[in-house]
C-alpha cells in the first residue's frame, strides 16, 4: 500500500507538470513541445542573381513546383519515421533528375563541352561522410556519395576511380548524352564568346570573373532532422559553367559545402565555391554554434552576411539545428529554397 501511494504521488506530479494556466486563468493540458517527435527539412536549388524580371511566370512556377515536389517527398519519409539520410538522398534525387537545376540532368558544361558532376553527404549521428567529384556517367551523384560513405573506408573519390567504385555498387549509370540540355550548352557558348572579348586587365584577382558573378550559382542541397534526433546534409552540383583544369568547387568538400553534426546543425552551401572552401563555411556555422553558443540563424548570418562578403564571395546556405530550427541565409539577390516543419507548414521562395 505504501508503494502504491508513492506511485500515485509520482503520477500526480507528472500530470501537474504538464498542466499550466495562462494569465487569464485558462488551464492548458498540452504536452510540452519538446516531448513531441520533432523533425524538419529544408532544400535549396542554387543562389545568385535571380531577379523577378528575369523569370517568366511559367518558369517561376516550374521552379516552385519542382522545389515543392522534392521537399514533400523528403518530408513524407521523415513523417513515416525514416532517417534523415534517406530523406536527404531521396529529395536531392528529384532535383538531380530535373533539368531546371545545375545538378544531375541539368548539369552545366565545362570548357571542353563535357559535364562533370560532384556531390557529398554527411551523417550527423556518426560524423561519417562520403563525397565524389568529376563524374561523367553517374545519373545521381548523391547516391554514389552515399555509397562511398556507407560501403567504403574512404570519404572522397574522384573521376574514373569513383566511377569504377560505382560499377561495384547498385548505381545507375548513363551515357554522357543524358546530361545534354540545350539551354546549358547555349550558356557555355555565350560565356565563351564573352570571354574572348574581355580584356586581361579585367582580371584583378585570380577569382575575378564578372560573368560568373552575374549568373546563378547552380547547386542543389538538402538538410534534414529525423524523429530520432539525427541530422543529415547533402549537396550535389554540375559545377561552374566553362570551368577548366578539372576545377572542383565546394559542393563535394566536407566542411565547406556540406556538414552535419547532431550536436549542432546540418548545413548545405551554394555559392562561389572558391570562397566557401576558403571560409570552410558549413563547418564554420557548426563551430560557431558549438564553441560560441550562437543559434543556427545567428551563426548562418554571421558567416554569410559578414565573413564571406569580406572575403569577396557570395552565395547562401540552408541549415537546420537539432531542435528543428531552420536558417536560409544568402547575400545574393535570390536563392531557390523551401522548408517544411513537423506540422507540414510549407515555405517556398526564390527572391530576397
Amino acid at each position: 500500500m505504501k508503494n502504491f501511494k508513492i506511485f500515485s504521488v509520482f503520477v500526480s506530479l507528472i500530470v501537474f507538470s504538464c498542466i499550466s494556466s495562462d494569465k487569464s486563468g485558462h488551464i492548458s493540458t498540452e504536452i510540452p513541445s519538446e516531448s513531441l517527435e520533432n523533425f524538419g527539412i529544408a532544400i535549396h536549388g542554387g543562389a545568385g542573381t535571380i531577379l523577378k524580371n528575369q523569370l517568366s511566370d511559367s518558369l517561376e512556377l516550374a521552379y516552385k513546383s519542382k522545389l515543392e515536389e522534392a521537399i514533400r517527398q523528403g518530408h513524407l519519409l521523415l513523417k513515416e519515421g525514416r532517417s534523415a539520410l534517406e530523406a536527404v538522398t531521396a529529395t536531392i534525387n528529384i532535383l538531380e533528375d530535373s533539368p531546371l537545376f545545375n545538378a544531375g540532368k541539368g548539369a552545366v558544361f565545362t570548357n571542353r563541352g563535357t559535364n562533370e558532376l560532384d556531390a557529398s553527404i554527411m551523417d550527423g549521428a556518426t560524423l561519417n561522410a562520403g563525397a565524389v567529384a568529376g563524374l561523367t556517367h553517374v545519373k545521381n551523384p548523391i547516391n554514389l556519395a552515399h555509397k562511398v560513405m556507407t560501403q567504403s573506408e574512404h570519404v572522397f573519390l574522384f573521376g574514373a576511380g569513383a566511377e569504377a567504385f560505382a560499377a561495384t555498387q547498385d548505381i545507375e549509370m548513363v551515357s554522357t548524352d543524358y546530361f545534354y540540355t540545350k539551354n546549358r550548352y547555349n550558356a557555355l557558348l555565350n560565356m565563351q564568346t564573352k570571354e574572348t572579348t574581355k580584356s586581361a586587365l579585367e582580371n584583378k584577382s585570380p577569382f575575378f570573373d564578372p560573368y560568373i558573378r552575374a549568373s546563378k550559382f547552380g547547386t542543389v542541397g538538402c538538410v534534414a532532422l529525423d524523429k530520432n534526433g539525427n541530422l543529415a546534409a547533402g549537396t550535389s552540383t554540375g559545377g561552374m559553367t566553362n570551368k577548366r583544369f578539372d576545377r572542383i568547387g565546394d559542393a563535394p568538400i566536407i566542411g565547406a559545402g556540406t556538414y552535419a553534426n547532431n550536436a549542432t546543425c546540418a548545413v548545405s552551401s551554394t555559392g562561389w565555391g572558391e570562397y566557401f572552401i576558403r571560409g570552410v563555411v558549413a563547418y564554420d556555422i557548426s563551430a560557431l554554434m558549438e564553441y560560441k553558443g550562437l543559434t543556427v540563424k545567428e551563426a548562418s548570418e554571421l558567416v554569410i552576411q559578414e565573413k564571406i562578403l569580406k572575403l569577396g564571395g557570395d552565395g547562401g546556405v540552408i541549415a537546420i539545428d537539432r531542435h528543428g530550427n531552420v536558417s536560409m541565409s544568402f547575400n545574393t539577390p535570390g536563392m531557390y529554397r523551401a522548408h517544411m516543419d513537423k506540422e507540414g507548414q510549407l515555405e517556398v521562395a526564390i527572391y530576397k
